[in-house]
């Protein structure tokens, strides 16, 4: 089978591989779609723990089952899944008391097990036993399935901020994953949802996705927050890009009792953010982190997805076969389009 191959950092080659052989437990999908992530181009260029060299990366998958491995019930030839990234282990704390995101092990698709720039991927029996992998129906498309997987992320990280009916919700980043929280904070009664971005194009964007106020990162966004809040700040802040201001920031648009998300982990070598602790200790808010997401999230957000809470086709603006995996990556990191998906 064909597959791209991180071989290096910043050497991803598209080769011949060896074909999969089906164990007990195991399930071959036939990869129809797998969606580009900023942690692919992190790994790609920076690379990652969890990730040796070589391996074939990418986590938002979609495909179609074509062989399944002895003592396998949940699933049969023909089924249409989705597959998301993280696989708890099922045996350490966290995992068994259903905080699986806290693994030390931490097992991920396109970290330590092959990921979906390939022709095929192979669902080892504990992925199939405990991951996030997920039967849809025809109402989807395989490129709308596979962004299951980053949109569980988004309902992880609002579930976290126990967001509620009447809030002020402030997304600060409108990339895919920004954009999505905007469609799925309205569904989960968010009353005024408020966008900061720092980029004109990408705030012009995320307009269509049905926000209260759209505001660029400039002198003046502050002021422009507290207007729209009637001098309160927001209830809910989730940092969705990865941006020591940003989260310095946030801080300042917080109203008291608020949970602020910092969502976007801050690359290798970024500077430590500097905070007043006076406004966490006065605002009495929460500051937390969360990310990737748990099997049942994944589930949550392909029901979402099917009743039209969330609209994956708005956020595909690009298509590359596996062949043209480096224009796909490129253009992911152009920032020019929301979601590139490979079609292997």
């Amino acid at each position: 089978m064909k597959a791209a191959v991180l071989e290096d950092l910043d050497r991803l080659v598209v080769k011949e591989v060896g074909d999969y052989t089906v164990g007990k437990g195991e399930v071959l999908v036939r990869v129809r779609s797998c969606a580009v992530c900023g942690s692919d181009l992190r790994i790609m260029h920076s690379g990652n723990p969890r990730v040796t060299f070589p391996q074939i990366i990418g986590h938002e998958i979609a495909g179609e089952v074509v062989e399944v491995g002895e003592g396998v019930e949940k699933f049969r030839v023909g089924d249409r899944v989705a597959i998301g990234a993280d696989v708890p282990c099922g045996e350490c704390f966290w995992c068994q008391n259903g905080m699986g995101t806290n693994c030390a092990i931490n097992y991920a698709i396109g970290y330590q097990f092959p990921g979906g720039f390939a022709e095929y991927i192979l669902l080892n029996a504990l992925t199939v036993s405990q991951g996030a992998v997920h039967v849809f129906p025809a109402s989807l498309s395989f490129d709308e399935a596979a962004l299951a997987e980053p949109l569980a992320c988004a309902i992880h990280g609002l579930e976290m901020c126990h967001l509620g009916v009447g809030d002020a919700l402030l997304i600060i980043g409108t990339g895919p994953i920004g954009c999505m929280m905007i469609e799925l904070g309205r569904s989960m009664g968010a009353t005024r949802i408020i966008v900061i971005q720092r980029s004109l194009h990408r705030l012009e964007m995320a307009k269509r996705f049905g926000a209260d106020y759209y505001f660029l990162s400039d002198d003046t966004v502050e002021e422009k927050v507290r207007d729209v809040t009637h001098g309160e700040g927001a209830d809910v802040i989730m940092v969705t890009c990865a941006s020591p201001e940003a989260q310095e920031l946030s801080l300042k648009l917080a109203r008291n009792r608020a949970h602020i998300n910092f969502f976007g982990g801050l690359p290798r070598g970024t500077r430590n953010i500097n905070i007043s602790s006076n406004l966490i200790h006065y605002k009495e808010c929460t500051v937390l982190g969360s990310h990737g997401s748990l099997p049942r999230h994944h589930h949550q957000a392909l029901r979402v997805m099917e009743k039209n809470m969330v609209h994956p086709s708005s956020y595909i603006t690009h298509r590359f076969p596996l062949a043209e995996i480096h224009e796909a990556f490129r253009m992911a990191e152009s920032h020019q389009g929301l979601k590139v998906v490979v079609n292997p």
